[in-house]
């Protein structure tokens, strides 16, 4: 059984489509087709449906799913263990960081990365952050670093690296920029911007307001912190942003308990990091460090 018939399975798996796949893998559609063809002749069943313009995975699929992913992912880290026994750092580190990170914090450690290490591959996704644990979880990538959730996963070796405080914020003419000083509940009577609420952000804003059983009145729901600014800006409601987004915007006096974000980075607590991962680890280890000595 081939691996890159199994690649090309688990893209059309996870993109409902064989010219997505295809996209993904480089290759033609024809290429996809073909592979996806000999699986299921070797397999001896169908492994997809297709309903409209979605491909579907039928019950087959389904079963064959979660054996394709540990193949390929056994084939990856038998790969890695080879080249890990000689202490040498190559090969290729798949790394997810969620959108904020990726802009204001992680450049200048990619940066230093790279050039220390100019064998290794570096594979950067940017996602959301509730993304990048489930890519994690899948073994799709070996590294995340991402607002961490407030809940520990047995699954996951999770670290935090910064402390990230959120700010409550709104537009300068905005009416709540007149007040000296706010309580939770005027805030709650206001509309919010603020991340979807599936997100690790989102959990903790709202866990800070369910504590005095408030209701927030969601205006717009957003991923992107950079969007919300933008939303605040022009008026639209109030919200909280990491202090490195408040620029022009007007800080409020809110009486309540600081509210941090833990930014941080995780990995598959059952899978060793590569050497590749372990020098990433270590930079990001060493931003830790500098942090603390520095009071930041």
């Amino acid at each position: 059984m081939q691996d890159t018939n199994l690649q090309a399975f688990l893209a059309v798996a996870r993109e409902h489509s064989f010219s997505l796949a295809a996209e993904q893998l480089h290759i033609s559609q024809s290429a996809v087709s073909k592979r996806i063809a000999l699986l299921e002749q070797q397999l001896g069943a169908s492994l997809f449906d297709r309903i409209g313009k979605r491909v579907m995975l039928t019950e087959a699929g389904n079963a064959m799913l979660p054996h394709a992913e540990a193949i390929l992912q056994g084939y990856r880290d038998a790969q890695q263990a080879v080249v890990d026994l000689d202490g040498v750092v190559c090969g290729e580190l798949s790394i997810a960081i969620s959108h904020h990170l990726g802009l204001h914090r992680l450049p200048p450690l990619l940066q230093r990365y790279n050039r220390s290490y100019p064998e290794v591959r570096l594979a950067v996704e940017f996602m959301d952050s509730e993304q990048a644990y489930a890519r994690v979880l899948r073994g799709d990538v070996e590294l995340a670093v991402v607002t961490l959730a407030t809940e520990r996963q047995e699954r996951l070796v999770a670290e935090p690296i910064w402390e990230d405080p959120l700010r409550f914020v709104c537009a300068r003419d905005h009416p709540l920029a007149s007040a000296r000083s706010l309580d939770l509940a005027a805030l709650a009577a206001q509309p919010l911007i603020l991340p979807g609420a599936a997100t690790n952000t989102s959990a903790l804003v709202r866990s800070v307001f369910n504590t005095q059983q408030l209701v927030l009145q969601s205006a717009i729901s957003t991923n992107y912190l950079e969007t919300i600014k933008t939303m605040v800006a022009i008026g639209m409601g109030w919200s909280l942003l990491p202090v490195t987004l408040c620029g022009e915007l007007h800080q409020l006096e809110v009486d309540c308990p600081a509210i941090v974000r833990q930014l941080g980075y995780l990995h598959l607590a059952k899978r060793s990091p590569s050497n590749a991962a372990k020098r990433f680890i270590a930079l990001l280890q060493q931003q830790r460090r500098d942090a603390a000595a520095h009071g930041a």
